[in-house]
């Protein structure tokens, strides 16, 4: 019998079990290279292996006996409560955004994959190695339910090309903390709040994925969980100028995830999901996971907050439009929006923050 990747215990073999069987289009999507568009990271991974985890031993142990327990291990694969999708009937607009929906998780659920991947293999530091191990395995399986789901509509992503041609951005540990961190529990709370919406309206439920959505999220909680410890090693981190670090990537993230919603405005609707109402109670679950680690949070509900975010929005609406027109005119008109999304940037990141305490022990458990 062949394996699935939900069966696999290591990252490799959940790729290795990944057939071949990609869509130029769905390949040529993930390779895309925007602002908005999950990108592929490296980092210097000495300084990584030489993490010291002794001052949040109880915790890191207690973190990684739950991710080798491996609790979802054959849980990311069809089964009989998969529903039949109609894809040749699902309305154009819908079907176009859900399968870039499908292919900005699955490319971002890879990039982790492979992020993780080569930590362990350069690595020598057990504890490291074994975490990244874990959590590589976790996105390696998520990666391929996705793309298991994106054949069904005829596309599927290349993943090993994806890891030969994809570009890769350098970004320092301290800041793969940070953005990662970030990354995890705003997928976290994400994916649950849509699960916990359509757990009320299950009428709503177009696509069976949805229904993996629990599970999936609870993932990615846990490997938040693995990066605040990482963070409570080195006190440093989350102190003096790095404060202002933090206030960076929360915006940056938060703002991301705005933009890029209100891009699917079919796909929201199909749900009857507001963007801008989900975005404001994700941001609320999210900065209320991250005051474990984090010494501030963002105050979402300063009047300058929506009102700059919709700046930004706009003024990518505006980028979208002319972003395959050349000549003077387009040009200009470029620069105008990218100004203006830079100015409303600006605006986002001087609103005062609030300050946290943050708690002596960082371990929290999915809630919502």
């Amino acid at each position: 019998m062949n394996m699935h990747s939900a069966d696999a215990d290591t990252a490799e073999e959940a790729l290795a079990v990944q057939e071949r069987m990609d869509s130029d289009k769905a390949t040529s999507m993930a390779m895309e290279e925007t602002l908005l568009s999950p990108r592929f990271y490296t980092t210097d991974f000495e300084e990584m292996d030489a993490i010291n985890v002794e001052s949040v031993r109880a915790d890191w142990d207690n973190l990684i006996s739950s991710m080798v327990s491996d609790p979802n291990k054959g849980h990311f694969k069809k089964n009989e409560a998969w529903d039949d999708v109609d894809w040749d009937g699902m309305e154009p607009t819908l079907r176009k955004e859900f399968i870039d929906f499908l292919v900005s998780s699955c490319t971002s659920e890879f990039s982790g994959c492979v992020l993780y991947k080569e930590m362990k293999r350069r690595g020598n530091n057990k504890d490291i190695t074994q975490l990244f191990q874990l959590m590589a395995r976790d996105e390696a399986r998520h990666a391929g339910f996705i793309n298991d789901a994106l054949r069904e509509a005829g596309v599927a992503v290349n993943l090993g090309f994806l890891t030969q041609k994809k570009k890769y951005t350098y970004f320092r540990p301290k800041f793969i903390y940070y953005a990662t961190y970030l990354s995890e529990k705003i997928g976290y709370a994400r994916y649950i709040t849509i699960y916990r919406h359509l757990e009320c309206h299950p009428e709503l439920r177009f696509h069976p994925i949805f229904k993996w959505f629990k599970e999936w999220c609870n993932d990615e909680f846990s490997h938040g969980e693995a990066f605040a410890l990482l963070m409570k090693t080195d006190p440093k981190l989350t102190k003096g100028v790095n404060v202002f670090w933090i206030k960076f990537f929360l915006t940056a993230v938060y703002a991301t995830m705005y933009v890029r919603d209100h891009q699917r405005p079919a796909f929201h609707k199909a749900l009857r999901i507001d963007p801008s109402e989900y975005g404001q109670e994700v941001f609320a679950k999210t900065s209320e996971l991250s005051r474990q680690i984090f010494p501030i949070t963002l105050d979402i509900d300063n009047p300058r907050w929506l009102k700059n975010l919709e700046k930004m929005n706009k003024a990518n609406m505006v980028l979208g439009n002319v972003a395959n027109r050349k000549g003077i005119g387009p040009a200009m008109i470029r620069f105008g929006a990218r100004l203006r999304a830079g100015l409303a940037f600006v605006s986002l990141i001087i609103i005062p923050s609030k300050s946290n305490i943050v708690p002596e022990s960082t371990r929290l458990e999915p809630v919502y």
